[in-house]
């Protein structure tokens, strides 16, 4: 539906600037916009390697080890019907602390792989008939739905993507946006776990 979208934007601009004379500036937007384009890439790729890289440094060293045994009382809260001790805890602790750094390249795969370990659970649940409630298939269980809502909604005490992008287009302090983006995503992340909990609670009754 995106791409039918932008398509037709693009061609509709197209047909604009044809009928008004003013093909010169389309031809010249897309140039510039190409050129800024690849120096935001080169921009965000710099940045991404650093940040990624201190998040192995810190896997490596054994902080978002000892940091996911931490918060592992906070998991248990968020996903009570989850199963001790498994396979899916590992990757939603990951994502988390990733999404709190303002990792999101580095939470993307362990999201993804978080999501693959709560759709086996879900299909166990089927075939074993495991404790917890199970849902008609296609339906996302409970847990895939709470895990998906904190994701979206998550605290970020490093936007490291925005301080990026300030930086690129010349922000005076770009790391100036770090106390509305703590203050922002704090609300956003209780609200988020408000929601789930009474849409949790509304189901169990």
């Amino acid at each position: 539906m995106l791409n039918y979208l932008w398509a037709g934007m693009i061609l509709v601009g197209i047909i604009f600037a044809a009928f008004t004379g003013r093909m010169p500036d389309i031809t010249n937007a897309a140039l510039d916009s190409s050129k800024e384009a690849i120096t935001l890439c080169i921009t965000m790729m710099g940045v991404m390697s650093f940040w990624v890289g201190l998040m192995e440094i810190a896997a490596k060293a054994g902080i978002i080890t000892s940091a996911s045994r931490k918060i592992r009382p906070l998991i248990r809260f968020l996903f009570p019907e989850l199963p001790e001790n498994h396979p899916a805890q590992e990757h939603i602790t990951t994502n988390i602390i990733a999404n709190v750094l303002g990792l999101g390249w580095a939470a993307t795969p362990a999201g993804l792989r978080a999501m693959e370990e709560l759709s086996k659970l879900e299909e166990d649940r089927r075939k074993r008939r495991l404790p917890g409630p199970v849902r008609k298939r296609g339906i996302a269980s409970n847990e895939m739905c709470t895990f998906l809502i904190i994701n979206i909604s998550s605290l970020q005490l490093i936007p490291v993507n925005v301080i990026a992008f300030r930086s690129q287009y010349g922000s005076v302090n770009p790391a100036g946006i770090v106390g509305a983006g703590i203050m922002a995503t704090t609300v956003s992340t209780l609200v988020a776990v408000v929601y789930c909990k009474i849409m949790d609670e509304r189901r169990r009754g």
